[in-house]
């Protein structure tokens, strides 16, 4: 191996345990900032955000998280094959393209990563959503999955959006209000969950039918306390 082939394997090598190291860091250290947050600093956006513990979210909130992003959370190791394979032949069928991407990845996407969707984008976001499934436990990735959520202009984790949206801690939310609340997480800077549309309205109900299979099949056992 030639002199500059070494070195580029060294630094390589480097990156690749500083960013496990990274991971491990934030299994007990709260991610400070992402770049939506930064992003909206930068656009003189006023950005609110509280962190809290699990333990301080209505278990409505999660479950319905669960049911609207990722029904496989506590079944998965960070990547849901059932779910690639269905966006896979949807968008092979020429249907609206569809994603796939579990909750640890987009963990992965707002703690260490940037937005976009280009191929060095994902690729990262596996290599990040990989470790974090290893040195995380489940209720560790929701709790800063629920933290880190974009939910309107300025308005990251769940304690800001209970506080903007329903004037409550997010420990106070209803089954309809956390419902709500993952309705617009999709589309958060268009959809108001104090005052959803219509379409906004019906998926709220269809989360909810969701949030009882759930729980009925403990779909929710990795994060009940």
């Amino acid at each position: 191996m030639t002199g500059c082939l070494w070195r580029l394997f060294l630094l390589a090598l480097g990156l690749a345990l500083f960013s496990v190291f990274w991971v491990a860091a934030y299994r007990v250290v709260d991610p400070p900032v992402t770049f939506l947050m930064v992003r909206d600093w930068v656009q003189g956006v006023d950005v609110s955000r509280t962190v809290m513990p699990l333990s301080s979210i209505a278990p409505a909130l999660p479950r319905a998280v669960i049911a609207a992003e990722d029904s496989r959370f506590c079944l998965h190791r960070g990547f849901d094959l059932e779910a690639i394979e269905a966006a896979i032949e949807a968008n092979r069928d020429g249907k609206r393209l569809r994603g796939a991407s579990t909750i640890s990845q987009q963990v992965a996407k707002n703690a260490f990563l940037w937005p976009g969707r280009t191929y060095v984008r994902k690729a990262f976001e596996a290599w990040f959503a990989f470790w974090l499934e290893q040195l995380w436990p489940k209720a560790r990735v929701m709790e800063v999955y629920l933290n880190l959520a974009e939910w309107g202009r300025g308005i990251y984790g769940a304690e800001a959006a209970s506080r903007h949206y329903f004037g409550k801690p997010a420990a106070r939310l209803t089954r309809v209000e956390a419902a709500r609340l993952a309705a617009i997480l999709p589309a958060p800077v268009r959809r108001d969950a104090a005052r959803p549309g219509p379409a906004t309205a019906r998926y709220a109900q269809t989360i909810r039918k969701r949030m009882r299979v759930i729980e009925s099949n403990r779909l929710d056992s990795c994060l009940l306390r």
